[in-house]
Formats: structure tokens, C-alpha cells, sequence
């Protein structure tokens, strides 16, 4: 087990409050996935809570380790990078999926199909 690694003041401030703001979000989300009524409105509340939950927390942890090895840890921009990349788009296939089943199953409480495109020469096209 390692020692409680020692920070100056100011960042261990920094990372305190960007670990709990981020927890905080985190928590948010999920108390919005359990309380929010329909799926189209709950897919947002963990989506969000994700992103900025785990980018503050993966801030908090670059300044950490930054501050302690004295030289910039930037690995956790990647993490950082694919979650925000894949969480919304994970969220937009779900939306799509469960709308495309809910209208395939003639459900009426279900948002309108987004409208298709028209055929023919799309802007710039000769």
C-alpha cells in the first residue's frame, strides 16, 4: 500500500475540488437515469454525468500526477478523448434503435421519425 502522495497546497485544492465536482456529475446523471420517466429522457442525464464527470475527474488526475513526477502526464487525454467521442455517439444509437423499434411497434407516445432527406443534386452538385 502506497503513502498519501504529497501535493503543494494549491494543487492538492485543485484536484479536491475537481474530484468531487466530478463525482457530483456523476452522481447527477445517475439519479437522473433512475428519476427522469421515459427512455428518450434518461439517456441524457447519464450521458452528460459521463462526460463531464469522468473529464474532471481525469483532469484531477493529470494535475495529481503532473505536480508529483514534475513533468506534464498527458495519457489521460486519450481516455478522456475516446470517452467523449463514444459516449455521444453511443447515445445517438440508442436513441435511434429505441425510436426506430417504438414506431415499428406503432407505439404513439414516441417522438417523430427525424424527416428524410429529398433525392436530387445535394448544394455545390451540378
Amino acid at each position: 500500500m502506497s503513502q498519501a502522495p504529497d501535493l503543494p497546497l494549491w494543487a492538492a485544492l485543485l484536484v479536491s475540488v475537481l474530484v468531487v465536482a466530478g463525482a457530483g456529475v456523476a452522481l447527477l446523471g445517475s439519479i437522473g437515469l433512475v428519476k427522469l420517466r421515459s427512455f428518450y429522457s434518461r439517456v441524457h442525464a447519464p450521458s452528460l454525468g459521463a462526460t463531464l464527470g469522468a473529464g474532471c475527474i481525469l483532469i484531477a488526475s493529470m494535475i495529481c500526477f503532473s505536480v508529483l513526477r514534475s513533468r506534464p502526464l498527458v495519457h489521460e487525454l486519450l481516455i478522456s478523448l475516446f470517452v467523449t467521442i463514444t459516449t455521444p455517439v453511443t447515445l445517438m444509437l440508442l436513441a435511434r434503435a429505441a425510436l426506430y423499434r417504438d414506431h415499428a411497434e406503432g407505439r404513439t407516445n414516441v417522438p417523430p421519425l427525424p424527416k428524410s432527406r429529398p433525392e436530387g443534386p445535394r448544394p455545390g452538385e451540378g
